[in-house]
Order: structure tokens, then C-alpha cells, then sequence
């Protein structure tokens, strides 16, 4: 049985039903419906002509497109934010206060220094690699946030994983401003006690200052109190065999104006003026020779010369015999 074809109420399609899928009839959209508030319709009460519907869609998807861009854009920048910080965080354990002086972050540090001012736990706080954020604050040349941690009161006598001091650090770095405030800032037998004190490499302020030729933070450590004649644990050398080795003969001047010791020997036996043998700077060498008494201006004999010269040339069991006989004939050697 066949269905019947259906029957059109319009006009043109019962004249030529095939113009049907010729020309297919319009479809009626939302903003062509009136009085259903579509979005192209203007409203009433509204004054001014309401804006084309090609404008408002233009419009729209400009605005979602920037939307999701600064979505996508905010969201890779928190995230990488938050990478960093959880890396230093579980890495270094890095506190907050560390991260924002890394970044160098001044108001935030100022602001977190203030309301944790007295904590001495979290102004303390060391890291993986035994910093604080007062070793911190020398490292990145930071002396305003240095004097105001010294303020709150951190402890100049904390040392990271080398041993230093931040004001090894300071001294070490040749910021003469972090020394100054270091210094300024904290108590006079703590201050006593940092520059004397020695580094895992045997070395005090004095030294590493030396060590680098910053004569200004040498004069003004010596100014301090620090001890000019003070030995390295390891092998005696004092500041001035330092300057020696180095052939700054400005420091030299500089020390020996202090008062340092001339006839200071270190554990080997050797004097500031014997080390200047062999060396390029004649200057140097006339300038200690006056003061270094007559004794400890030659080198001392070495040691090994010495045992050679008392050991026999051969043991009793290296003993050359020369009375060998094989089969009634002497051996020739």
C-alpha cells in the first residue's frame, strides 16, 4: 500500500511540489520571533536603536576568546608559580621569608619581617643548605632587609653548611654596606665572637677579607678589634703570610700598620719575610726585611736534606758485597 504524498497549504509548493527541495524554506530563528526577547529584538521602554545581531555576536565571541585566553594565561603562570614555590620549598625547605628575599620581594619581606618580629624560631629558620634569611639577605646584597632581620633579632652567629657567617659572607663578597650594618646592628660580645670565630676552611672574617684584597673591610675589621696575627688551624698562616703569598703589597703595608706580627711563624716554621723568596715583588721583601729579626730571614734547612745526610747510603740488608765467588771465580759488578 503507498503512502500518500503530503499535502502543502502553501501555494507555490501545490503549483510545483519539487521546488520544495529546490528551494528549502526559510528557518526561523530566535531573533526573528518577535515579542520573545531575543537578543537582536529591541525592547521596549529601551531608548536608541538596539545593535545589529552580527555586532553582538562578534562582540560575544571576542569577549569569550579573551576570557580564555586570560584564563589559560593566568592559570600557566599560577602554576608555575607554584612550581617554584614548592620546589624551593621541598628542595631547600626554604620558610616564606627565604622565598621572598631570594626573589627580592622588599615589601613583602618588610612586611612578613614585621609581624614575625621576636620570633626568633622563624627569623632563624635555616634551610638544606643551613642559610637563614639573614645569610640570605648578604648573599643578594640586601642590607636595608638585613638591618631590619637584625632588628627583629636574628642571630649573627648562625653558620650555613661552609661554616660562614653572614658576615664571612659580607666579608667574603666585599660589600662593605652588609659589614656595616651587620656589624652596627648587633650586640658588642656577639660581635666579638663572629670575628673571631673560623670557618670549616679555617678561615676568619680577617682572612677572607684579606684573601680577596678588599683593604677597606681589612681596615675596618681591624678597627673593630679583629686579631691581625690570628693563625688558620691548618698550617699557622696569619693574615699578613696571606697578603705575602698574594703579593699585594699594599695589604702588607696595611697590616703591618696595624701591628701585625713580622715574626710570626707558621706551623712549619716560616716568617712572613722567608716567604717572600723566590716571589716577583722586591718591595714586598725590603720592606719586611728591616723589621724580622736576623734568624728568621733565611730558610730553614728542609727536613729531607737533613735525613739524607744522616742516613747511610744503604741498609745492612742493601749491603754491595764484592767477594762473591761461583766455581772458584769472582763475580765483576
Amino acid at each position: 500500500m503507498q503512502r500518500a504524498p503530503a499535502v502543502s497549504c502553501d501555494p507555490a509548493l501545490a503549483k510545483d511540489p519539487g521546488s520544495m527541495q529546490r528551494n528549502p524554506a526559510p528557518v526561523r530563528t530566535p531573533a526573528a520571533l518577535p515579542g520573545k526577547g531575543a537578543p537582536g529584538a529591541p525592547q521596549p521602554g529601551r531608548a536608541g536603536k538596539a545593535p545589529r545581531k552580527s555586532q553582538q555576536g562578534a562582540a560575544a565571541r571576542g569577549a569569550a576568546g579573551k576570557y580564555r585566553r586570560g584564563r589559560r594565561g593566568g592559570l600557566r603562570s599560577f602554576n608555575v608559580g607554584r612550581l617554584i614555590f614548592f620546589f624551593f620549598f621541598f628542595f631547600f625547605s626554604c620558610s616564606f621569608l627565604h622565598l621572598a628575599i631570594i626573589h627580592e620581594e622588599k615589601a613583602l619581606s618588610l612586611e612578613v619581617i614585621r609581624q614575625t618580629a621576636g620570633d626568633s624560631a622563624f627569623l632563624n629558620f635555616q634551610n638544606n643548605l643551613s642559610q637563614t634569611p639573614l645569610h640570605l639577605a648578604v648573599i643578594t646584597d640586601q642590607p636595608e632587609i638585613a638591618e631590619h632581620l637584625l632588628k627583629a633579632g636574628c642571630d649573627l652567629e648562625i653558620r650555613d653548611f661552609r661554616g660562614n657567617t653572614p658576615l664571612h659572607i659580607a666579608c667574603q663578597q666585599g660589600s662593605l654596606r652588609s659589614v656595616s650594618v651587620l656589624t652596627q646592628y648587633c650586640q658588642p660580645h656577639h660581635l666579638l665572637a663572629v670575628l673571631q670565630a673560623t670557618n670549616y676552611n679555617g678561615h676568619t672574617c680577617l682572612h677572607l677579607a684579606s684573601i680577596q684584597g678588599y683593604l677597606a673591610i681589612v681596615e675596618y675589621l681591624l678597627s673593630l678589634g679583629a686579631d691581625v696575627n690570628a693563625q688558620e688551624p691548618c698550617n699557622g698562616r696569619t693574615a699578613l703570610h696571606l697578603a705575602v703569598d698574594l703579593q699585594n703589597s699594599d695589604l702588607v703595608s696595611l697590616l703591618v700598620k696595624h701591628g701585625a706580627d713580622v715574626n710570626k711563624v707558621t706551623y712549619q716554621g716560616y716568617s712572613p719575610y722567608q716567604l717572600t723568596w723566590g716571589r716577583d715583588n722586591a718591595s714586598i721583601q725590603e720592606q719586611l726585611k728591616q723589621l724580622t729579626t736576623a734568624d728568621l730571614q733565611m730558610l730553614p734547612e728542609s727536613e729531607d736534606e737533613e735525613s739524607s745526610e744522616s742516613e747511610p747510603e744503604f741498609t745492612e740488608d742493601e749491603l754491595i758485597y764484592d767477594d762473591c765467588c761461583i766455581g772458584g771465580r769472582q763475580l765483576a759488578f
